[in-house]
């Protein structure tokens, strides 16, 4: 079976790459070792890619170097139009690069589509913005010189990104980078690494040069990270994952003082006040919390209710999560896939039982899904408490813990009672309690009335351990250059 289901569903074929790409060429590893791809909705092998090392690293990055002589040297207007180019074969193979995401990832193939299209506006949006990085002019102190500044980019990235949005997380750092003029290596996730390989494959029939993009793939990642991190010629890490590994990165890269982007784990509050509106309320939960089936960093891992209204959107929300159709993603009306592994789904059953344990109560779900291995039903939990796990540990997995407050102060607190930052949900008709609790929240990123954050146009990111930098809008590519300070003097 071995890549024969993704050749059976795509119309393309040539959107099937299992391999890395270094240099403009598709190759296998040094050692010839491969490992395979899983589809997690029945646990088939997929596609079987190789085992990419050191020696597979180095010459990447020697690749990057030398491409980069030539790349950062281009008028942005050159790079630009060829992230065009890309953007446009995106958009024109959707479906198929739905179905490859939908194989490798489980999603339901609804929201694969979505993240495509997701995916490409990071490309449009910085094949504009490329063409805008602008310096400064600055009053001098004195009349016999001038003060500018110009921004330049910063080299050769290494791109680490993560496995639950396998598309979107590549194009939201690999656009702003070439963008900038920075030439890139991404490492995608072990698991999903045919939806990268797709996407390089596009950017090369956009007319990328070799060099400019290059692909490690391995099941075995530490060596490649290591060497990209300590790596002198690498000049910039951005990475989306957990914070445990983000901490690992960041120390490694210390030695040579990389420029580092951190998208890390989140612990996301989504906060219920009495006069809000229930039904909107329940909407946007519904949207936030099982997209993905849960595997989403931004996505409401603890629910704030105020005491009354707890009740009626309890019972609300339960009634709408049982509604919610769980199998494969392939089918069209499904809304809840299987989760990525064993581990994910080991994880999800551990901070429920500890719940349970402690008083916790099950409104609708609960329970593993009889449908396979890796699905677990969509859950909805009351009567809990801040000692247990599910309040401490994002759970990246399909439970709406609900807990029950009585005030302002009371939320508050224990919405920022977490080490993490990344984003947080207000739900208020009051425009005063808006702007005080969204200004309250130790938060990156918060959302009004709203379950949904993410845009091009605007930046994303967490403070605290969720992370470092910002990835979209303006200040998406402001991380992949280096501002330069320029003084003129003796002007007569």
């Amino acid at each position: 079976m071995n890549g024969s289901k993704v050749l059976d569903i795509i119309e393309d074929k040539s959107l099937f790459k299992p391999y890395g790409y270094i240099n403009g060429e598709w190759i296998s590893s040094e050692k010839e070792k491969s490992f395979s791809i899983h589809n997690p909705s029945d646990g088939k092998i997929i596609a079987t890619m190789p085992e990419m090392g050191i020696d597979d690293t180095k010459y990447a990055i020697e690749s990057a170097n030398q491409a980069f002589q030539t790349w950062s040297k281009k008028t942005p207007k050159e790079r630009c139009i060829i992230l065009r180019k890309w953007y446009d074969l995106v958009m024109k193979n959707i479906e198929d690069l739905s179905k490859i995401m939908t194989l490798e990832n489980g999603k339901p193939i609804k929201e694969s589509r979505a993240e495509i299209v997701y995916a490409s506006t990071f490309i449009d949006w910085f094949s504009e913005e490329g063409k805008r990085v602008y310096g400064r002019s600055i009053p001098a102190t004195q009349n016999d010189k001038r003060i500018v500044t110009i921004k330049q980019p910063v080299g050769v990235c290494a791109l680490i990104t993560p496995w639950n949005f396998p598309a979107a997380m590549i194009t939201r750092k690999v656009a702003p980078a070439i963008a900038a003029g920075c030439t890139v290596i991404i490492k995608p996730a072990e698991q999903t690494p045919l939806s990268a390989s797709a996407l390089v494959h596009l950017a090369e029939l956009a007319g990328i040069p070799k060099g400019v993009i290059n692909l490690l793939v391995a099941n075995n990642p530490e060596k490649i990270g290591s060497e990209l991190c300590t790596n002198k010629i690498i000049k910039k890490i951005s990475f989306t994952g957990s914070t445990e590994v983000g901490k690992v990165l960041i120390k490694n890269s210390a030695d040579t003082v990389k420029k580092v982007s951190m998208e890390l784990g989140g612990n996301a509050p989504l906060i219920v006040f009495d006069d809000a509106n229930v039904n909107v309320a329940v909407k946007e939960t519904l949207a936030s919390k099982y997209r993905n089936s849960g595997q989403t960093c931004v996505c409401a891992n603890r629910i704030f209710v105020q005491e009354g209204i707890f009740e009626e959107y309890a019972n609300a929300l339960a009634e709408k999560v049982a509604s919610l159709k769980i199998g494969d993603g392939f089918e069209e009306n499904n809304d809840i896939g299987p989760l990525i592994d064993s581990n994910g789904l080991k994880k999800v059953e551990r901070h429920l039982q500890d719940a349970v344990s402690k008083g916790g109560k099950i409104l609708t779900g609960g329970e593993k899904s009889k449908i396979g291995e890796l699905y677990f039903q969509p859950t909805v939990l009351t009567n809990l408490s801040e000692n247990m796990i599910i309040f401490e540990e994002e759970t990246f997995g399909p439970l709406a813990p609900l807990f029950k407050f009585k005030d302002e102060n009371e939320v508050i607190r224990m919405a920022n009672a977490t080490n993490y930052g990344l984003a947080g949900y207000i739900f208020t008709k009051n425009l005063n309690r808006a702007w005080k609790i969204a200004e309250e929240l130790q938060f990156g990123m918060v959302g009004i009335n709203s379950g949904i954050l993410s845009t091009e146009v605007a930046p994303f990111g967490g403070v605290k351990e969720s992370g470092i930098g910002r990835e979209g809008a303006i200040e998406g590519i402001d991380e992949y250059m280096e501002i330069k300070y320029l003084c003129f003097g003796n002007i007569e």
